[in-house]
């Protein structure tokens, strides 16, 4: 299922050089979508379960300024290259998971200026509403019945013609009480779909509650990882970790380093020995973590606001895994060993993370469930030692796998250990009564 796996998340445009805009009308259509099957392999090897596609609908620019929901955007390819994408995903056992754009649409769909459909959209100031500011982004009425109709049937018929999911662009901007009208009509034609919001700020679970989405976006984690990480401060990654193990009560979230509208982590950290330290929260704790292309490469790109201020986080791969800078190889296999523990350990979606020990520049993640993984990430100059019970445990992974003790992490380096038995001795803050021996 799609809350079980890995996902490798691509945004197609990018990804495949398109042109920026849309070409005129009468333009052959460019069936790009199919470089992507020469990638499939290169996400199943990475130890990834699900594409999660990009906006690839036609558009005016950069996909969410939709004009046609029900069609490939032309730059992309047709309905016949999806068709041939979802075959050969799922030949390689991957799912693929869309991105809905339905809070807005661009200002060149035949329904917006027709006054037959003026109701669809909201009005304002003698205009109509936009997007955070965008004029190209109109918003839509989600308080008419004819809005909720479009948007079932254009779920609909793409879970219909293959896709097992949606990332909801903009959920936050959305009622949610539009999503569960919506998804009262959508799950019982597709009860194994999976619907994950995009949201920033706020109450996540109220939200999920509210919707009835089964995730959203978590924004608090991803900001804690790097951020904790440069200023030396794991009293923020233990904040955040415990804010995240509150929403695992009631659902599992999608999880990130790394996404389409954010700078990329390798440019984000100050120090580059601290990637693996984010890969090992990021695929140690509860979730749905998901791997934004390039990511796993190594690839530096910094987000600009301005206009093209995505271009650099939203690059061109080239034709095959083959032709990609050798330099970016360590971190793909980091990536490997860090996604195929998680995979040995599905519990994890669900895992309950504590923190049984926790200084600026060290600290300890013990995620539990139907097993057991405790996470050490120390960031200082000099070898720490965790003053921790490791009985019954054993490394898993670690950025220096010679190391004779395994409580003992060299200066800026991190370890995982895995198997049965309590870490922490009674007490200890991280330790509870009913804590289980074992998985």
């Amino acid at each position: 299922m799609v809350r079980d796996g890995v996902w490798w998340h691509v945004y197609p445009l990018g990804f495949t050089g398109a042109e920026p805009a849309a070409p005129p009308p009468g333009t052959p259509v460019r069936h790009r979508l199919r470089r992507l099957e020469g990638w499939l392999d290169y996400a199943a090897e990475l130890g990834c379960s699900v594409l999660q596609l990009g906006p690839i609908f036609a558009s005016e620019t950069h996909g969410y300024d939709t004009l046609d929901h029900f069609r490939v955007d032309p730059r992309l390819g047709d309905e016949a290259d999806f068709d041939r994408l979802v075959r050969a995903a799922r030949e390689r056992g991957l799912l693929i998971v869309l991105d809905g754009v339905f809070n807005h649409v661009g200002r060149g769909h035949p329904k917006f200026g027709d006054p037959r459909f003026a109701h669809w959209f909201v009005p304002e100031g003698g205009g109509h509403a936009t997007f955070e500011g965008h004029s190209g982004l109109v918003t839509l009425n989600h308080d008419h019945p004819e809005v909720l109709d479009h948007v079932v049937r254009v779920m609909d018929h793409w879970l219909s013609r293959g896709a097992s999911g949606w990332r909801l662009d903009a959920a936050y901007a959305m009622p949610a009480a539009f999503w569960r009208e919506a998804l009262a009509r959508v799950r019982p034609r597709h009860p194994a779909a999976w619907f994950a919001g995009e949201v920033i700020h706020g109450d996540y679970a109220g939200y999920v509650a509210e919707s009835g989405l089964d995730s959203v976006t978590q924004y608090e984690l991803w900001k804690a990882i790097w951020s904790s990480l440069n200023d030396g401060n794991f009293y923020e990654l233990a904040w955040a970790v415990d804010r995240h193990d509150a929403l695992l009560e009631s659902f599992e979230p999608l999880t990130f380093v790394g996404n389409h509208d954010v700078t990329r982590l390798a440019t984000r950290l100050a120090d580059e020995r601290h990637l693996g330290h984010a890969l090992a929260v990021l695929f140690t704790v509860g979730g749905v973590p998901s791997v934004y292309y390039g990511d796993e490469q190594g690839f530096r790109g910094l987000k600009e606001d301005r206009p093209g201020g995505d271009d650099a986080v939203r690059p061109a791969f080239p034709a095959g895994p083959a032709e990609l800078d050798p330099a970016g190889w360590p971190v793909y296999r980091l990536h490997q060993r860090l996604i195929g523990l998680r995979r040995r350990h599905p519990w994890l979606a669900r895992a309950r993370t504590a923190v049984p020990h926790l200084t600026n520049t060290a600290v300890a993640l013990e995620s539990t469930g139907a097993g057991r993984l405790l996470t050490l990430l120390n960031t200082g100059p000099e070898p720490y030692r965790f003053p921790l019970d490791t009985s019954g445990l054993a490394v898993a992974e670690s950025s220096h796998p010679d190391g004779a003790d395994p409580l003992l992490v060299s200066a800026h380096g991190w370890t995982v250990l895995t198997g049965s038995g309590r870490t922490c001795p009674p007490g200890h803050p991280g330790w509870s009564s009913d804590m289980p021996d074992g998985p």
